[in-house]
């Protein structure tokens, strides 16, 4: 019949003006970012603070990169342990003094002289006990002559750590009214960190890695290693030189240069016989790591020639006890400790337990005028 469309092409015309407008309506949605609805994706719970800071919570006081609850609660747990009132303990002081000396012997064997190492003796590594080193003439030589202690007891020590905690901490005048003050690895006392960590020095560290790294080894220019010595005047530079092999050449040729240029600076070594009794002797402290961190072992040493021993720069974490504001791993720069060496904060549990004992005085944070 004339006039009347075919059911089969009217079907076609309306299959193809559906899809028009289906291809028409997820233009539109899709020009507007919208999307189909989806179903709801489940709640997540939110992650635990132990989750967070895995390990946050061990006794070690391992602590997490980033600030977070387990953080904040280690350490006020310090800050509780810290603030009671503190007051020296003789009788704790002289028990653990006394475990110390009978296991390492400090005041005899924690330098080299040339009464307890003479000619033709063989010096064993500590850091590598297989390599042994023949004494000779020229390196007797080099040895001081009198221990520096001489088994006198000094009355006050400070041993100042590198810390960040240090940073405007106005500590400088405290410190330097020790009777002896101990320096850690040649660190920069002028150009304004004199007000917060003083300029006193009667012994500093060198860990013979200094030389290789800031000062080309010594195989150059050496004027300005000597010229960096100065602001430690006639202080004793103390150095590992005989804790593995390669430390003993550039060490010898800092003694030379020392000599050469007429330095006041006396340069004497540690016994290795000494850091190895002193690793043996933390370890029976619970303390396990690879190696000492050069804060304790000064400390140790502290501890059997300074009846009063007291600590600054010493706080592993990456938080300011008073606010917690962010520190720099030194008070001087933010080049971080080589972990795979030290535990820093299983080092500062333990000096926190003698703080508490009445052994040694942790100072932390700002010092008040005339605090000793």
């Amino acid at each position: 019949m004339r006039g009347r469309v075919p059911k089969s092409l009217l079907m076609i015309i309306l299959l193809c003006v559906g899809s028009l407008l289906t291809t028409l309506i997820w233009y539109v949605f899709d020009n507007n970012n919208v999307e189909p609805p989806r179903a709801s994706p489940e709640k997540k719970s939110a992650p635990h603070p132990s989750d967070t800071c895995n390990g946050c919570r061990s006794r070690q006081y391992r602590y997490c990169s980033t600030m977070c609850v387990c953080h904040r609660e280690i350490i006020n747990t310090v800050l509780q342990r810290y603030s009671q009132t503190w007051k020296r303990q003789e009788q704790n002081y002289q028990k653990f003094r006394s475990q110390l000396s009978s296991k390492c012997h400090g005041f005899d064997k924690a330098i080299i002289t040339q009464a307890n190492i003479p000619v033709g003796s063989k010096l064993v590594y500590d850091g590598d006990r297989k390599r042994t080193l023949h004494v000779t003439p020229e390196i007797f030589r080099t040895f001081v002559k009198v221990h520096p202690f001489s088994n006198k007891t000094l009355d006050t020590c400070a041993v100042v750590g590198n810390g960040g905690i240090l940073t405007n901490s106005s500590c400088g005048r405290t410190i330097d009214s020790a009777q002896f003050v101990i320096r850690c690895n040649l660190p920069p006392l002028q150009n304004g960190y004199e007000k917060h960590v003083g300029i006193k020095t009667d012994i500093v560290t060198a860990n013979p890695s200094i030389f290789l790294e800031k000062y080309g080894a010594l195989m150059g220019h050496r004027r300005p290693f000597v010229e960096s010595l100065r602001s430690y005047g006639n202080s004793l530079l103390l150095i590992p030189a005989f804790s593995f092999g390669h430390n003993t050449p550039v060490s010898m040729r800092a003694v030379y240069t020392i000599e050469d240029f007429e330095s006041p600076t006396q340069p004497i070594f540690f016994n290795p016989e000494y850091l190895r009794n002193l690793t043996i002797f933390w370890r029976s402290q619970g303390l396990r790591e690879v190696r000492l961190s050069t804060g304790i072992i000064m400390t140790s040493l502290a501890l059997e020639v300074c009846t009063n021993v007291h600590l600054y720069g010493f706080w592993p974490f990456s938080y300011h006890p008073r606010d917690l504001h962010v520190l720099t791993n030194h008070y001087y720069d933010d080049r971080k400790t080589k972990t795979k060496f030290h535990t820093m904060s299983a080092e500062f549990e333990l000096l926190l337990q003698l703080h508490s004992k009445g052994v040694l005085r942790l100072h932390l944070g700002e010092c008040q005028p005339g605090e000793k």
